[in-house]
């Protein structure tokens, strides 16, 4: 269910992407540029923590809908989708974090 809810998000997406900013808040993300979308995204990450340290768990889920919204947003915005972050969560699984993350430090 989740990659299926993912996928039409993705096809969404990308349909607005050609779409009237006067009608899609999308089409007018897109319009505006990758600045917009980053701005969104932070602001929506913000709201993540503070629903977090405000302890209600429907107002944390609310929050975190919106920013994995946003993020979908910024990742159609460079000609990628969930399924590329889905992968790469499938590349990592079963790796220990601090190796993971030591892979990718450059010397």
């Amino acid at each position: 269910m989740s990659n299926d809810i993912l996928q039409r998000l993705t096809e969404t997406l990308l349909a607005r992407k050609h779409a009237s900013p006067d009608t899609s808040y999308v089409a007018r993300l897109f319009g505006k540029g990758e600045d917009a979308i980053l701005k969104k995204v932070g602001e929506e990450a913000t709201e993540v923590i503070l629903a977090s340290k405000g302890g209600d768990k429907t107002q944390l889920v609310y929050e975190t809908a919106d920013l994995w919204f946003h993020c979908l947003v910024l990742l159609a915005q460079h000609g990628l989708s969930a399924d590329d972050v889905l992968n790469e969560l499938a590349r990592r699984e079963g790796l220990s974090g601090i190796t993971e993350k030591n892979s990718r430090t450059k010397d």
